[in-house]
């Protein structure tokens, strides 16, 4: 296994949620995509599918009659960690993947005592720790509010939110700004926006560059300097059972990926700094 990045540098939040309640705008493809650049680099990762679509579990080449069990099984607590993940195809990638019986969990969570804490309590147990065996854990969410993503925000540090370039985008990323901070007030005082991802923009277009203005001047710094591009080789990659960066790792697609992981990376060390600084100056209790 390669060496850990975060060995000898400080690596800021771990496990991320990458969500928007808008469907459509590239979210499990950047899920499927970041986590492989990761790994790349060396670092150690987990994905978690929790879209009982399993489009994520299809772009890293599990078969359908390999899924189970996988998150639903996890997250109903039918399955330990070991048991629910899967090695990709990818070093350093491990896969928790979804089935279709997720639909289901919407309704069995109900009745369950602590029902939004299920993710959250089986990733931190002791006999799981994910902090401890990942570098980086992303969780796939659906594109929908309900107690399915409200496990994945109540398990996660922080959640990056690609928005596709386009007319209605603003919209999908206001309700999830506000379901983020309702999260926070009741459930994880941790939780907040680490960033948005602009997704499949195409300069050609004006209205392409005038959703991005308008983005960047509404969020600042907290869009991404990367942008990922409209590009048929991302499209095509799925079908193939293969993240873009192993379909075709020359393509615009693939390196803008790459960019987005070095970002990442740059942003999750800085956060951490800035942390340890802050806990450096609290006057001891």
């Amino acid at each position: 296994m390669p060496p850990s990045s975060s060995d000898s540098t400080p690596t800021g939040p771990k496990i991320f949620a990458i969500a928007n309640q808008k469907g459509g705008v590239g979210k499990t493809t950047t899920a499927i995509n970041l986590a492989t650049a990761l790994a790349a680099v060396g670092e150690r990762v987990l994905l978690i599918d929790l879209d009982p679509q399993g489009n994520a579990s299809t772009g890293l080449g599990i078969a359908r009659n390999e899924r189970s069990p996988g998150s639903y099984e996890f997250l109903l607590g039918l399955s330990t960690l070991d048991e629910a993940i899967r090695p990709s195809q990818i070093p350093g990638l491990s896969v928790m993947p979804a089935s279709v019986s997720l639909a289901g969990a919407e309704i069995e969570l109900i009745d369950m005592e602590r029902r939004e804490h299920r993710l959250a309590e089986g990733l931190t147990a002791p006999a799981s720790d994910a902090r401890s065996r990942w570098d980086t854990v992303l969780i796939d969410c659906p594109p929908s509010l309900g107690l399915v993503t409200l496990n994945a925000l109540v398990a996660v540090d922080a959640v990056l939110v690609p928005l596709q370039a386009e007319f209605l985008a603003l919209e999908g990323i206001g309700a999830l700004s506000n379901t983020v901070e309702r999260v926070k007030k009741v459930l994880n005082r941790k939780l907040h926006i680490a960033g948005v991802i602009l997704t499949m923009v195409d300069r050609r277009m004006t209205l392409s560059q005038q959703v991005e203005a308008d983005v960047r001047a509404h969020f600042g710094d907290l869009v991404f300097g990367t942008t990922i591009p409209r590009n048929v080789r991302i499209a095509e990659a799925p079908s193939h059972g293969l993240p873009v960066l192993i379909y075709d790792n020359a393509c615009a697609g693939s390196q803008a990926y790459i960019l987005l992981a070095s970002e990442f990376i740059r942003r999750r060390r800085t956060a951490a700094e800035a942390a340890q600084q802050q806990v450096s100056h609290e006057p001891a209790s």
